[in-house]
């Protein structure tokens, strides 16, 4: 019979992120794990196997975590250019906009490094553009389009945002958002 786990797969999993963030993951050996965990390293080695699944087991959980926050955001934001917006808007959280243009990159070269990761993000990027699209069409053919657009724009928009920083990262975004809609819903 094994072992009683005194920390959950879930806790130890959001403890590696955390180290992750503070970090990197190219700095994250069993051993800087082993601290941030509060376990053994002979305990992550038995749970993980190598530096790598441990690193792409805590990247999955962030993965899944921005899946069901994106899921939650769709539920409940109107169906319209307005939700879209707010959509994008409660999936970036405000603190971490700075974080998110500088050291946040590392995290994104991990992401398109594995293929696991890289298409963990292609499918959360499809349920995205959907997401969007259709508040923004009710026409099928391009609201996947539109979303995938839509997207772009937000994610130019944080990295445009981290060079100027003239305004708060959530004023200038959300009205570069607002302002595409505007010109899309126009061509539309």
């Amino acid at each position: 019979m094994g072992r009683t786990k005194t920390v959950s797969d879930e806790t130890l999993l959001d403890r590696l992120l955390g180290a992750i963030h503070d970090s990197g993951p190219g700095e994250l050996t069993f051993s800087n794990a082993s601290k941030a965990a509060g376990l053994a390293t002979a305990t992550l080695v038995q749970r993980f196997g190598t530096r790598d699944a441990m690193i792409e087991a805590a990247m999955l959980h962030a993965w899944d975590k921005l899946e069901a926050a994106t899921a939650a955001a769709d539920s409940e934001v109107p169906e319209n250019a307005a939700g879209a917006v707010a959509l994008l808007m409660r999936l970036m959280p405000v603190h971490a906009a700075p974080y998110n243009v500088t050291d946040g990159l590392s995290l994104l070269r991990e992401d398109m490094r594995n293929p696991a990761l890289r298409e963990r993000g292609r499918a959360w990027g499809d349920y995205l553009a959907m997401a969007l699209g259709r508040r923004l069409t009710d026409q099928t053919d391009i609201a996947r389009k539109l979303g995938w657009q839509m997207a772009s724009v937000w994610q130019g928009a944080l990295i445009w945002w981290g060079f100027t920083r003239d305004t708060k990262s959530e004023i200038q975004i959300q009205a570069m958002l607002e302002d595409w809609c505007r010109t899309a819903s126009r061509n539309v």
